[in-house]
């Protein structure tokens, strides 16, 4: 019965220690992905108000929280956009995050594709757009001014440790429970340990084979 729970245990402890690396290096490479933008951001930023410019954010990254994009993004991708400088450098069939003005998603922060582009007699571009899964385009026209960025890609379902994280439910789930498993199992070893006979670790009984061994070899040798 104690083999049996020592390989149950250690089958446990495998997949656990497997969880929770995944998600820890998840969470590093979010984290260094993040910071990363922030420091290009931030340089961008500074350069742009030496010049005497206000732009918006050279990267900005967003989860994606409805299914109108569906099948091209679905709910909870979170999109990588980069912000374009001139209004020309739009085309339709763009992917662009903007500001919207639509009745249904006014003032939210909407992802969208280019339907059609209009250039008025006073030169500036008014965007239509419509959502991939919406049988209709967007009612209301956007300028340019109210784009952030052109989408460059999509990280597919990665919303889900946002979200998850995010609550209180995912983070005993993600990270509280995998960590006192592995508590639990190093107290579960410590106490074997002091239980043992003799009071010997697994250290000392590798030292006394070893010395065992070398008298061995000893022994042989005054034979010869």
């Amino acid at each position: 019965m104690k083999i049996k729970n020592n390989k149950w245990f250690i089958k446990v402890k495998k997949a656990l220690h497997f969880i929770t690396t995944v998600l820890m290096y998840s969470v590093c490479l979010i984290m260094i992905l993040v910071f990363l933008a922030f420091v290009v951001n931030f340089i961008d930023k500074q350069y742009n108000l030496k010049s005497g410019e206000n732009k918006k954010d050279l990267f900005s990254a967003y989860t994606i929280v409805s299914p109108s994009m569906v099948p091209s993004i679905n709910v909870l991708d979170v999109v990588v956009t980069m912000r374009v400088n001139n209004p020309e450098d739009l085309k339709k069939g763009d992917i662009v995050t903007f500001n919207s003005t639509d009745y249904r998603y006014s003032g939210v922060r909407v992802t969208h594709r280019i339907y059609d582009i209009e250039k008025t007699s006073d030169g500036e571009y008014l965007f239509t757009t419509k959502g991939d899964n919406n049988n209709t385009p967007d009612s209301s026209r956007i300028s340019f001014n109210e784009i952030y960025g052109r989408v460059l890609f999509r990280i597919p379902k990665i919303g889900y440790i946002q979200y998850y994280l995010s609550s209180i439910l995912g983070w005993i789930a993600i990270i509280i429970v995998p960590a006192v498993m592995i508590i639990i199992y190093d107290i579960y070893k410590l106490i074997k340990t002091l239980r043992a006979p003799d009071g010997n670790s697994d250290n000392n009984k590798e030292i006394v084979t070893k010395n065992k061994n070398s008298k061995k070899k000893k022994e042989s040798r005054f034979k010869k």
